[in-house]
């Protein structure tokens, strides 16, 4: 029968223990009980859980099946094998389930069967009696041994029935029966010598089993006095472990009887276990009793010795003592640690508390020796908890880094409190795995590449470099650009990276003068779950070569070569020219110098090497050859490594006056290009018809609107040429007539900003796709409160034109009086448009003025933001002192070439003077192309405006 008891204890996550009962000698397969189902577990989560039996507690008389948590025997026990003749026998078994940890204390407790019958040592007992021995004499008689314990041990003894003896049964302290024959009548020798009885050993059980044997009583003739103890029970204490031979008792018997009959013999008794005649001897004549073999605390903790003593006479009678040695505890034994269960690596993430490892101490010592401190050493962040009975967890104490340490060696060491105290140590070794809890982090924020221009598409430039301290796939970098525009177009395709190593590379040739510098972003990303990331920025910075010769400007004459009128009377120091030269390089490379290189043997002229203004350096001799030319060739150097340089050719003509020469010219040049400039009046003039009409069409509209405003409305730079006549009606309309004395340009209040607006650089060929803003205030002196109109202008401004033209300031269209704060004001204040309509940006402007400047001619601000030099400081007309005012309108269309307008006052400038114009351009072809479309813009000027005369102007670097 299966007997089931339940203890449920909880203590910190540990359910405590059951307990089962079973017979022993039962079979392999025999049930003993359902762990899960006496535990009330879930029994979906056994397998889930890790249903397990803790090693160290396994048996091989019990197994668990770990799937449904059946306990069932495995080998066959045999009680009196396992448990000798202990009270109780228990065979323990530990199991525990995982996530979150819980252990449980399994009892099985096996219960004794009547399967062994009582037998005695030997089958035969004798025993030998003095026929003078009373009635009442006691002899002891040698005890049977039954294994079986409790109900099923010995009970009691039966000897056959007679008139002599009778049996008296006595219970030990430890609970073992023996049997005393008590002599009930007197013997006699003669009458009979030997007594025979059959002797029984009876059990306890149900069936009760016995065991016999023979006694023989042998009657013995007469011995007065036998010996005598000084007391029939002693008690000794001893240390276990003490040494062979160390002496236990010294017993004392004593005999008044004289010679054989009183020297006295001892001797243990034939009842005493074999396990005690192996740890003490008994010396027979002296009756020292000594220590044999090693005596064990912790097998047993007290011994009972029983001792006769006989004397030699004959039919001696022997007399009996016991002797109790009582075993004390020495701490001989040092705490056992053993580990049921190990974690072998641990997130570096866990929470404080979690789990690390279970384990037990046990001491065999008792008392005081068995008391036991157990700690952990060193400063390691995981600590003990206890959880049952003589079981502990080791818990981590703290938060865990992996990247400061990435494993524990974690000692346990249990001390008990003995003298002196005995301690165990064991280490086991804790895992730190990796969590990915670190971003990588480049080695700087910033990265400044160096990158000299004209450098081979492909080439390594730099290597970025990012470090994560995290392992495995948490530190497994790669690397990527951020996407960017740079220019319109992708960082792409500037640059590449290898992704695993972080080296850049440079996918393109860069070019100092189109692009200096430019900055991106790369992310440092690893492969862990999630991912993380950093960023860090790279500045390329191309630097320059001097890889541009320096290209003259000015002055441009036919086939490259320049005709500079030289007066006869010019006195030394006169202004011939002056060279104009620009370097697109930057720097000392682009630094340049003037020299004359041929021409200019006879010491002539002199050349100032830092401006390029080329003067006589004394009169012209009365005797040269008026038609004789002065042919120089004039060199211009810069300071790069290697210097580049170009060269001018200049033909100096001997002239009587400057005035003359210009008249010359000018009749030479419009014979040569009357035709052209009849092709481009015609497509020009077909262009304004086309333009009006438009115009016509949205003037009416708005006016149409802006009946009540009492003001009138002209349309934008793109209507400007049907400008004039539209605004000129309307102004004869009205009452009175405004000035633009009576005008005054005030920014408005939706300009954010004070200072130059910046137009942005455009490559797009598209109209409208970027456009500039202005937004102005025109109020009259007596409106001025009233009025605030803004004034929306598209700009189309190609970046090439940007990079030519660092240039003009807006002047004055020609009709009226214009001020010089008009174009500073008006190239001061730009904002962004965002029309795309041709027409829907048209102002307020000429409502109140009739027309503007601003509808005639477009204002620009260098690309870098600079605010522009005003070009009248680098204004030369040869042979004159003072430049009149001029305005310059300069528009890239899609196809790359340029036109130019010139709007100017009327300057008192001879007809010669007219005809020269001293262009600033790179190219030769796009100059000769700008001279034409001007010759068209003033023919049709000139046939409907006042008389224009144009004043040709140079600018030093543009045109």
């Amino acid at each position: 029968m299966i007997v089931l008891f339940i203890l449920l204890c909880i203590t910190d996550g540990v359910v405590s223990q059951i307990r089962y009962s079973v017979p022993e000698e039962a079979g392999h397969g025999t049930f003993v009980g359902n762990i899960a189902e006496d535990l009330g577990l879930d029994m979906t989560k056994i397998a889930s859980r890790r249903f397990q039996v803790v090693p160290s507690s396994r048996t091989p008389y019990l197994e668990v099946n770990m799937e449904n948590g059946i306990l069932f025997i495995n080998e066959k026990i045999d009680r009196e094998q396992i448990c000798k003749q202990s009270a109780s026998c228990l065979l323990h078994l530990e199991v525990f389930l995982e996530n979150p940890l819980e252990l449980f204390r399994v009892e099985i407790e096996v219960v004794d069967i009547n399967d062994n019958p009582p037998s005695f040592p030997e089958t035969d007992i004798t025993v030998e009696i003095s026929e003078s021995a009373v009635p009442g004499t006691r002899f002891p008689l040698e005890s049977a041994f039954d294994p079986d314990v409790g109900s099923n041990a010995l009970r009691t003894y039966d000897i056959t029935t007679n008139n002599y003896f009778y049996l008296d049964v006595q219970t030990q302290t430890d609970g073992n029966k023996f049997a005393e024959l008590v002599l009930e009548k007197s013997l006699d020798r003669e009458q009979q010598a030997s007594h025979r009885y059959v002797l029984t050993a009876v059990d306890g059980g149900q069936p009760p089993r016995t065991g016999t044997a023979l006694l023989v009583v042998k009657v013995l003739d007469s011995n007065d006095n036998v010996p005598v103890f000084d007391q029939p029970v002693y008690s000794v204490s001893l240390q276990e472990n003490t040494p062979t031979g160390t002496l236990v008792i010294q017993l004392n018997a004593t005999d008044l009887d004289e010679g054989q009959n009183g020297e006295i013999v001892y001797s243990f008794s034939n009842h005493i276990s074999s396990r005690v005649k192996d740890l003490f001897a008994i010396d027979a004549r002296t009756g020292r009793i000594e220590v044999r073999s090693e005596v064990d605390f912790e097998e047993s903790s007290l011994y009972q010795i029983f001792v006769q003593a006989k004397d030699l006479g004959p039919n001696a009678v022997a007399a009996h003592c016991k002797v109790l040695v009582k075993i004390m505890d020495v701490n001989d034994n040092a705490p056992d640690i053993t580990f049921s269960t190990v974690t072998e690596s641990v997130s570096e993430r866990a929470a404080p508390g979690t789990v690390i490892a279970l384990l037990s101490v046990t001491d065999k010592d008792a008392e005081e020796n068995g008391k036991i401190h157990v700690e952990i050493l060193g400063d390691v962040p995981f600590k003990l908890k206890p959880s049952f009975r003589n079981y502990f967890t080791i818990v981590t104490d703290g938060p865990l880094n992996r990247e400061n340490a990435d494993s524990y060696s974690v000692t346990v060491v249990a001390r008990d409190t003995g003298t002196p105290s005995l301690a165990t140590s064991k280490s086991i070794k804790v895992q730190v795995s990796d969590e990915n809890d670190n971003a990588p982090t480049f080695t700087q924020p910033i990265y400044d590449v160096y990158v000299t221009e004209n450098n081979v598409p492909g080439a390594y430039i730099h290597a970025v470099t990012a470090l994560d301290p995290d392992v495995g796939q948490n530190a497994l970098i790669s690397y990527s650009i951020m996407e960017c525009d740079i220019q319109g177009m992708s960082v792409k395709t500037y640059v590449s990276i290898n992704e695993e190593t972080g080296y850049l590379y440079a996918l393109r040739s860069f070019d100092y003068e189109q692009l200096k510098d430019f900055t991106f972003m790369v992310q440092a990303k690893d492969a862990g779950s999630p991912e993380l990331f950093s960023n860090a920025t790279v500045k390329v910075i191309i630097v320059d070569q001097n890889d541009n010769p320096p290209s003259v400007i000015a002055p441009l004459g036919k086939n490259g070569t320049a005709r500079e009128p030289l007066p006869r009377s010019a006195e030394p120091g006169y202004l011939v020219t002056r060279i104009i030269a620009m370097d697109a390089d930057d720097g000392e490379n682009a630094r340049l110098s003037y020299s004359i290189q041929r021409g200019n043997e006879n010491g002539m002229f002199r050349m100032d090497w830092r401006t390029g203004e080329l003067r006589t350096a004394r009169r012209v001799s009365t005797k040269r050859d008026p038609n004789q030319m002065y042919d120089l060739l004039i060199e211009v150097r810069d300071h790069g490594q290697p210097p580049l340089s170009s060269t001018a050719s200049v033909f100096v003509v001997l002239v009587d006056s400057v005035v003359e020469d210009h008249r010359e010219r000018g009749t030479a040049k419009s014979k040569e290009t009357s035709l052209d400039l009849t092709l481009i009046l015609i497509i020009a003039l077909g262009s304004v018809s086309f333009i009006f009409l438009l115009a016509m069409i949205v003037l009416a509209v708005r006016c149409q609107k802006d009946k009540k405003l009492n003001i009138y409305t002209c349309l934008t730079s793109d209507c400007c040429l049907g400008c004039a006549t539209c605004c000129s009606r309307h102004a004869r309309a009205r009452k009175k007539k405004l000035s633009k004395s009576d005008i005054m340009l005030v920014q408005s209040a939706n300009v954010t900003g004070a200072g130059t607006a910046q137009v942005p650089v455009e490559e797009s060929g598209s109209f409208g796709s970027h456009h500039q803003n202005q937004n102005y205030c025109y109020q009259t002196k007596h409106q001025r409160a009233e009025l605030s109109y803004l004034v929306d202008r598209p700009r189309r401004v190609n970046s090439s034109a940007f990079q030519e033209a660092d240039l003009v300031s807006s002047k004055d269209s020609g009709h009226g009086d214009s001020e010089q704060g008009d174009s500073d004001h008006d190239a001061t204040n730009r904002g962004h448009s965002t029309g795309t309509d041709l027409f829907s940006n048209c102002t307020e402007e000429c409502k109140a003025l009739g027309h503007s400047d601003r509808c005639w001619m477009p204002s620009f601000v260098p690309s870098d933001g600079r605010q522009a030099a005003d070009y009248r400081s680098n204004l030369h007309v040869p042979g004159m002192d003072s430049v009149p005012d001029t305005e310059v309108f300069e528009s890239q269309e899609q196809t790359g070439d340029k036109s130019f307008s010139t709007f100017g006052k009327e300057t008192p400038l001879s007809h010669h003077h007219q005809n020269h114009l001293h262009l600033s351009h790179h190219h030769a072809t796009h100059a000769n192309q700008a001279k034409l479309e001007r010759k068209a813009f003033e023919a049709l000027l000139s046939s409907t405006r006042a008389p224009y005369k144009p004043a040709y102007l140079t600018r030093k670097g543009v045109c």
